[in-house]
């Protein structure tokens, strides 16, 4: 989707009658649509192949031969069995960008599993450090393990592009979400492999500075500060009339802070309980703060928030069979340029016709033959 947002043409492949399965994900469901997947199947064309069969097979060869980026994302070497793995393609497209999604690799004692974003973030270690310091481990409340793999597989693809520019050949990219979710851990990944530092569940704390987390307020909602230098500190003390936490040499840099976290988070916990949520949103506002800050908004709430409003980040598409549907928006923008959301998500094999007669140059009654046979859609 994010090549899709970037200008590219993406044809989708999909198994006729059920298609994806983020198709059956609901509810809630928009008409008769997935609400899952109307969020992630913008700017793409849907064909339906029955690839299992030597025509649909060739369908796909067919179309691979004029694209420069093939993406899949099954079971390693699932694919020869149809001649559709990257050295098939190889042959009807010396430079093609193969690129494969996987769940843990394509080698190694668990590559013949399949693999959910779920899984990899229990075996990649993110679960176990997510949820109450005191509770069980949690997922995330999206799949950010599945989001960072397909950011990681763009920005191999663009670098591949201009890899085949420089050397005239195709390559094969090899994405997992195992390799991703570990590779995100980052500072609690180095905490262990320098440091012998083992993670735990903290909240919404953080092991390394604080204060960084979110405190309750009076109405039972919850508000965030995050205090990553003392300057920052000092501000927050300032604005909270705490102003004397910074000369007490308990509290006098980020690792005097770390280390009395519990008597400096009761502080504060004290002061955030006394007024509710929306008298400290006010609150600091009104002090022109620079310091960062914020309340836990509900989805609700986030898309209601005025800087995301501002941002544009609310956009409407037309959708063939709902109506009006609104996605939130891409994310980077541009001086000149405004990203246009061109197509809405498809309906399933909404451009099988079209795909067969303009590109690959199929007359209708060979279509109508082989929906005949169903082996499209």
């Amino acid at each position: 989707m994010i090549l899709g947002d970037l200008g590219a043409e993406i044809i989708k492949i999909e198994k006729p009658e059920t298609g994806d399965d983020t198709r059956s994900w609901g509810p809630p469901w928009v008409g008769k649509e997935s609400a899952y997947f109307l969020s992630v199947n913008r700017n793409k064309k849907s064909v339906c192949v029955d690839m299992k069969t030597k025509e649909g097979s060739q369908i796909i060869r067919q179309l691979a031969s004029m694209s420069d980026v093939f993406i899949e994302n099954y079971v390693p070497n699932k694919l020869d069995e149809y001649q559709l793995g990257y050295e098939d393609l190889k042959k009807v497209n010396s430079k093609i960008i193969y690129c494969s999604i996987t769940g843990f690799g394509p080698s190694g004692p668990y590559k013949h599993r399949g693999g959910y974003d779920l899984i990899a973030t229990a075996l990649g270690g993110l679960m176990y450090i997510t949820g109450p310091e005191d509770g069980d481990p949690c997922r995330t409340g999206v799949a950010l393990t599945d989001l960072h793999t397909g950011q990681y597989a763009v920005s191999s693809i663009l670098a591949s592009l201009l890899y085949r520019n420089e050397r005239n050949t195709g390559i094969h990219i090899h994405c997992s979400l195992l390799n991703t979710q570990v590779a995100s851990l980052t500072h609690i990944a180095s905490n262990w492999l320098n440091c012998g530092q083992d993670a735990k569940r903290m909240g919404s704390g953080h092991p390394s500075i604080v204060p960084y987390q979110s405190f309750k307020t009076k109405d039972n909602g919850y508000f965030i500060i995050g205090a990553g230098n003392n300057d920052q500190f000092e501000e927050l003390c300032e604005i909270l009339n705490l102003s004397h936490l910074p000369k007490d040499d308990k509290f006098s840099s980020n690792a005097k802070r770390v280390a009395n976290r519990k008597e400096l988070n009761d502080i504060f916990t004290k002061k955030f309980a006394s007024q509710t949520r929306q008298f400290w949103v006010e609150y600091f506002k009104k002090t022109q703060a620079e310091f960062p800050y914020g309340p836990i908004n509900s989805i609700k709430e986030a898309f209601q928030d005025p800087q995301v409003c501002h941002n544009h980040m609310i956009q409407a598409m037309d959708h063939s069979s709902v109506g009006t549907i609104k996605v939130a928006a891409p994310p980077v923008q541009y001086d000149d340029v405004r990203l246009a959301l061109q197509n809405p998500p498809p309906l399933l094999g909404e451009h099988t016709d079209e795909v067969l007669r303009q590109l690959l140059k199929y007359n209708q009654g060979d279509i109508e033959e082989m929906k005949r046979k169903k082996i499209i859609e």
